[in-house]
């Protein structure tokens, strides 16, 4: 025990210095070394990458090495002399050309989820989020901690609007959803999603439910859905009427809340649907016993840093549904990120007929 090469201390390093591996991502995002590499005419070498950045040529050289076993960049070392260029992975996910980057998401992670892991034990201790640690800012309301400021704001919707373009699709087609004509996706954002599923569902009309500030700052800064199909209402799913719908889509929401907050939120989302409509939860699910996917825990120590709910297992999605009055629970494994879960509200005098099983 303790060697070099036994693997229970192989794993421990790899544990102990995960952090350094999303760094030099970050780093790499932050200095805009994918785009850089995107525009150039072919692969670079350090001191043209170097000057390129405004960054030091030791540094940059050190960042380099680093980002090609991380399979970041690919290098061609014929002729003596390195050049890099753009993996397959950096060329889908992190340049601002492509239309699955995650430039943005990746951003917030490094300027403020990284920022608030750093007080994991303190949250552990306390059982709430660490914004007043991290960032000086109280969090009695959630959301203005998290919008803290109108840049934080963008990053963060930008960020949402990254996530559905690799994972949209999958979500809005683990169900058929063309039965239900009349959408209201609450909280969607700067309606990707709600765009999402109107190109799926070309004879559904979307309403994206949002509180003004966001809506206003995706006017102002981000493409948002052509007039028609997709539509905006401003407000607050917690204290205004919503719009009544045929479906309502949760992506991302009940994991930022309690069980008593997802139960206030749900009621309220069960007495506007019509009769025979229903939810749409968008989630990361944990296995039966709560004990997995890793990633999905990892998602649930966040939402302790970051606010004030957790990732739940089928069941624990069920009960919430079920004390609302939403009945028919079905749970699709996309494959992907986030998985659906979709339960209906009942026709009067009928049972809940949807699909079942897991």
């Amino acid at each position: 025990m303790g060697s070099a090469l036994d693997p229970a201390f192989r794993l421990l390093q790899e544990h102990a210095h995960g952090f350094m591996v999303s760094q030099v991502l970050f780093a790499a995002c932050e200095l805009g070394l994918f785009d850089l590499l995107a525009e150039a005419p072919g692969p670079l070498d350090v001191a043209a990458i170097s000057e390129g950045l405004g960054a030091s040529p030791r540094g940059t050289e050190l960042l380099l090495a680093a980002c090609v076993p991380l399979r970041l960049l690919d290098v061609d070392t014929r002729g003596g002399t390195a050049r890099y260029a753009n993996s397959e992975l950096a060329r889908a996910y992190l340049t601002s050309r492509s239309p699955t980057g995650q430039r943005a998401m990746l951003r917030y992670l490094g300027s403020t989820t990284y920022r608030c892991w750093a007080h994991l034990a303190d949250a552990v201790r306390q059982g709430s989020n660490q914004y007043l640690r991290a960032f000086g800012v109280p969090a009695g309301d959630l959301f203005a901690a998290i919008y803290r400021s109108p840049a934080e704001r963008l990053q963060f919707t930008r960020g949402l609007q990254e996530i559905w373009s690799v994972d949209g699709r999958r979500v809005l087609t683990a169900f058929d959803l063309s039965p239900f004509r009349t959408v209201c996706d609450l909280g969607g954002g700067a309606g990707a999603l709600a765009q999402e599923c109107a190109s799926l569902y070309p004879g559904c009309q979307v309403t994206v439910f949002e509180v003004p500030e966001v809506v206003q700052t995706a006017r102002a800064h981000l493409p948002l859905p052509t007039e028609g199909q997709v539509g905006f209402r401003e407000g607050d799913f917690f204290a205004d009427p919503l719009p009544e719908a045929d479906l309502y889509i949760l992506a991302r929401v009940l994991h930022d809340w309690s069980d008593e907050t997802c139960s206030r939120l749900l009621a309220s989302v069960h007495h506007a649907c019509r009769p025979g409509g229903g939810v749409l939860v968008v989630e990361r699910v944990l296995d039966a016993d709560g004990r997995g996917p890793l990633a999905t825990l990892l998602g649930s120590l966040n939402m302790l840093l970051q606010a004030e709910g957790r990732e739940r297992t089928a069941a624990q999605f069920r009960a919430l549904l079920a004390a609302a009055g939403f009945g028919g629970f079905a749970l699709r494994r996309t494959g992907g990120v986030h998985d659906a879960i979709l339960a209906t509200k009942a026709l009067p005098g009928a049972g809940h007929p949807g699909a079942r099983g897991q």
